[in-house]
Order: C-alpha cells, then sequence, then structure tokens
C-alpha cells in the first residue's frame, strides 16, 4: 500500500514504469471500492498485469485456433439462454442510463 503513514510515495511517472499504464488503471479502479480511505495497492497493479498478460495469450490462441471453433447457427439451448442473458443485461443498462 501506499500512503502517507508508511512513507511509501511514487510520483505517477514511477508508477506507470513499474507498473504499466493499464496495471495502474486496474490497481487504481480497485482503490476506494468500499468507505475506507483509498489506497494503492501493489500488488493489485501486479495482479492485474498478469491477468492482462493471460488475457492476450487467451486471444492469440483463439485467433490461431479460429478454424477449430463452432460455427453456423447459435440456435442451441446455451446459445438461447446466453443471448436471453445478454439481452437482459443491454435493458438493465438502458433503464439505468435513462435516469
Amino acid at each position: 500500500q501506499m500512503s502517507k503513514s508508511t512513507g511509501n510515495f511514487l510520483t505517477l511517472s514511477q508508477a506507470v514504469d513499474k507498473f504499466s499504464a493499464d496495471g495502474m488503471r486496474l490497481a487504481l479502479a480497485d482503490a476506494g471500492d468500499t468507505v475506507e480511505d483509498a489506497n494503492f495497492v501493489e500488488a493489485m497493479a501486479d495482479a492485474g498485469i498478469l491477468r492482462l498478460y493471460t488475457w492476450v495469450e487467451w486471444v492469440k490462441e483463439m485467433i490461431a485456433n479460429r478454424d477449430s471453433l463452432r460455427s453456423g447457427t447459435a440456435n442451441t439451448f446455451n446459445d438461447r439462454v446466453f443471448a436471453s442473458e445478454m439481452s437482459a443485461g443491454i435493458m438493465k443498462t438502458d433503464q439505468n442510463y435513462e435516469k
């Protein structure tokens, strides 16, 4: 954690150099999610970078194997449930932004 009481300070430039801009975004988004004082947690920035790396590797794998992925009409039960859940989520989001 970085706080006055522990004397740990990083400038924005130092933090971006250490964690990358994306790592900083993830850690800052997590800081202050509760009613407690917002604290930047370095472990959260590190974990965010690892999650991003894992996601990029997964995307590369999916692109490389796209010919073996399912194609055709999406009409199985699972497809219909997925489409229904996505539509419900979109409707909820639209309702929240119309207020």
